[in-house]
């Protein structure tokens, strides 16, 4: 009985140790209701754009006018801005939560492995603009997206990797579907932020 007494209480130590581990190279604190926001957040963005051009294809980013231009850029930083504040503030909130800090050597290096493919999918979607390769626009923030969050499940939580396989594999198929980039940008951006972010709060906020 003490034996066994001792092993059980090696193996709590063990996953303390591993715990701690955890809590010092990884940004555990990222908030499932963020995703939520987020995609709740860019599917009323779609509806507007679809509600505004009255069209589901995207021919509409080469063949509309400065004034309809104007009007869908001020919806996608509306997205942006709603997206980006729900996450910041839930993701505090749930990092107070746990007792982990907000701003750290980890949730620097969580940052960097976001913007480093966010930006340069930026810049390749300035260079498709101003080429006149419009169609590819939406489907390249799907790759890129992917790959930021690839690359950032290195310093969070490991189920975001799966996410970013989805985002890569919708993006491809939207490239090869041309016109129907943003179909695949609400169900890329939209609903499956949406059911990740349901997902990770229901298995890590019981």
């Amino acid at each position: 009985m003490e034996g066994n007494q001792t092993h059980e209480e090696q193996l709590e130590m063990i996953a303390d140790i591993r715990n701690l581990m955890d809590r010092s190279s990884r940004f555990i604190s990222l908030s499932g209701l963020s995703g939520v926001v987020a995609g709740s957040s860019a599917l009323i963005g779609v509806a507007i754009t679809l509600w505004k051009l009255n069209t589901g294809r995207t021919e509409w980013l080469w063949d509309i006018d400065l004034a309809q231009q104007s009007f869908l850029i001020l919806v996608a930083l509306g997205v942006l801005v709603v997206a980006l504040f729900g996450g910041m503030v839930l993701t505090i909130k749930e990092a107070k939560k746990q007792g982990q800090p907000t701003w750290d050597k980890t949730s620097r290096s969580l940052v960097s492995s976001l913007l480093i493919p966010l930006v340069s999918g930026g810049l390749f979607c300035v260079i498709l603009a101003s080429r006149g390769d419009a169609e590819l626009i939406l489907p390249s923030t799907l790759i890129f997206y992917g790959l930021s969050l690839v690359s950032a499940s290195k310093y969070t939580l490991e189920d975001i990797r799966y996410l970013g396989y989805v985002e890569l594999f919708l993006g491809f198929i939207a490239a090869l579907m041309v016109g129907y980039g943003l179909i695949f940008w609400a169900v890329g951006f939209g609903l499956m932020h949406i059911v990740y972010g349901i997902y990770m709060h229901m298995k890590y906020n019981k």
